[in-house]
């Protein structure tokens, strides 16, 4: 079974290359749900992978929803112009209309600068299609775009949650289009994804750390949050999703 891992930095991408990952989603600002990583950090990630797994940027250039402008969609063109010169082989993204079905023409748009700027890229649907009313119907649209996966935890709160719903999709994909478990998914889940039809899973395997010391002054965060927390790749955990995946 193939592993993906989110990663945000360098050092995660060379932690998911020693541990056994096939892929990496790369991105940055993982607590805002991830959006489209630097051309430094394209570069500084595929120097520490060294080669071992392919790297895939998400392209998505705001947080919040995927319902897209023409200017929001020309930035995120930009950027998989870049990254794939850069070497990504594939990108990751996904757009939806106000409804939340797949924006046809907004995606074919993003699909077609990809194929453009790299006739071999892999393109991956995000979970952009957890959000939609109908996920194996949108499969079937993804199907006719030409994308290569799409990442689902099956419209619920976790992809084991949503597992049956995943297989249905992979059902309707005929093997044409990869279904890629992934949203709220643990280590101990793999093993009833890999007893389903699914053949590839996605983590973030990530632990918070943070620099906050006791009497520190604080810089203050909007949520509450500690504002000296941030995620890494956990080395530990993608080991145990790679023993987990086989």
């Amino acid at each position: 079974m193939k592993l993906e891992i989110a990663v945000a930095s360098a050092d995660g991408a060379g932690t998911a290359a020693a541990e056994g990952a096939d892929r990496i989603e790369l991105c940055s600002s993982l607590e805002l749900g991830g959006i489209t990583p630097s051309q430094g950090l394209m570069e500084a990630a595929a120097e520490r992978a060294h080669g071992k797994l392919e790297i895939h940027p998400l392209i998505r250039c705001r947080p919040g929803d995927f319902t897209y402008s023409p200017t929001e969609l020309d930035t995120m063109e930009r950027e998989i112009r870049m990254l794939l010169a850069q070497g990504a082989q594939g990108v990751v993204f996904g757009a939806l209309t106000p409804g939340g079905e797949v924006d046809v023409a907004a995606t074919r748009r993003l699909a077609e600068c990809a194929r453009n700027a790299d006739p071999s890229a892999q393109l991956t649907f995000h979970r952009a299609i957890d959000r939609s009313p109908d996920a194996v119907a949108a499969v079937e649209v993804l199907l006719g775009l030409g994308f290569t996966r799409v990442l689902s935890s099956g419209r619920s709160a976790s992809a084991r949650e949503g597992l049956d719903t995943l297989v249905r999709m992979a059902r309707a994909a005929a093997g044409h289009l990869q279904v890629m478990a992934g949203g709220g998914l643990r280590i101990p889940d793999i093993p009833a994804v890999k007893r389903s039809e699914l053949d590839a899973v996605h983590l973030s395997a990530k632990r918070q750390v943070s620099a906050s010391a006791s009497g520190a002054l604080s810089l203050g965060a909007w949520d509450g949050a500690d504002p000296m927390a941030y995620y890494v790749t956990d080395a530990a955990a993608v080991r145990a999703a790679r023993i987990a995946c086989g």
